[in-house]
C-alpha cells in the first residue's frame, strides 16, 4: 500500500511537470518590435523581405517576413482566377508597403523556413486586419491546416471590387 501511494505521487508529479514543461516549450519566444529600414521585395500577400536597421547583415538584410495571423491565397501553383486573386493580395501588400511612412514589425518571433513571423503595423494600422477586411486574407494562427481558398473566394473579391 505504501509503495502504491508513493508511486501514485511520483506519477502525478511527473504528469504535472510534463504538462508545465510542454507549455513552456510550446510558447513562442517573442523578440519585441523593430522598425523596417527598407522593403526589399514582396513575394505574395503575406510574405515579403526587408532590411532591419541596426541588425548585422546576416540576420537583418533581406530577411523574410511572414505576416502573423493571416493566410493569403498562394500564387505558386495557381492558375486563372486564383492566380489573379493571389496577385491582387500581393499588389495590395506591395502598395501599402511602398506608401508607408513607417513600418513596424511587432511581436516578432521565429517561424518556419528561417522567417520572422510578426504583426506588421503600417503607419499605425495592422496590415493583417486590412487584408482580411479587403477579402484578401483569412485568419490563420499558423497551427493546423491552412484555410482553403476557393474560386468562390476569388469571385466574391471580384464582385466586391465591382461595387
Amino acid at each position: 500500500m505504501f509503495i502504491n501511494n508513493k508511486l501514485k505521487s511520483v506519477l502525478v508529479f511527473l504528469s504535472v511537470f510534463s504538462i508545465i514543461f510542454q507549455q513552456i516549450i510550446a510558447a513562442p519566444i517573442i523578440y519585441g518590435n523593430e522598425k523596417v529600414e527598407t522593403v526589399v521585395s514582396v513575394y505574395d500577400g503575406d510574405t515579403f523581405k526587408v532590411d532591419i536597421e541596426g541588425y548585422p547583415a546576416i540576420i537583418g538584410k533581406s530577411i523574410s517576413i511572414r505576416i502573423f495571423g493571416i493566410d493569403c491565397p498562394e500564387k505558386r501553383g495557381s492558375r486563372g482566377k486564383m492566380k489573379e486573386f493571389a496577385l491582387a493580395a500581393k499588389e495590395y501588400t506591395l502598395k501599402r508597403l511602398k506608401e508607408a511612412t513607417e513600418i513596424i514589425l511587432q511581436d516578432m518571433r521565429r517561424g518556419k523556413y528561417f522567417r520572422i513571423v510578426s504583426k506588421v503595423i503600417i503607419d499605425g494600422r495592422d496590415l493583417a486586419q486590412e487584408l482580411i477586411q479587403a477579402g484578401l486574407a483569412k485568419p490563420y494562427d499558423g497551427k493546423g491546416p491552412k484555410p482553403k481558398w476557393t474560386i468562390e473566394d476569388a469571385l466574391n473579391f471580384e464582385a466586391q471590387l465591382a461595387n
